[in-house]
């Protein structure tokens, strides 16, 4: 499944979210190091729903750049 990705550029970092797991947040110094980071988080995060025996969600949110 792919899910998409929100990365906001900060003062002094980037952070991203993942809109479809509310709570899922990273930062990083560059846009490569934070979907770097915001992988490794998501993946935590579908752990964590998997041993608290809650369904993973489908990807519901859709991302387009206008």
């Amino acid at each position: 499944m792919k899910y998409a990705i929100v990365i906001e550029s900060g003062k002094n970092n980037y952070s991203a979210y993942v809109p479809d797991f509310p709570g899922c947040v990273s930062v990083g110094e560059s846009i490569e190091e934070t979907i770097k980071n915001i992988k490794e988080a998501m993946e935590f995060h579908i752990e964590g729903l998997i041993e608290d025996g809650i369904p993973i969600p489908e990807p519901r949110s859709y991302v387009e750049n206008i």
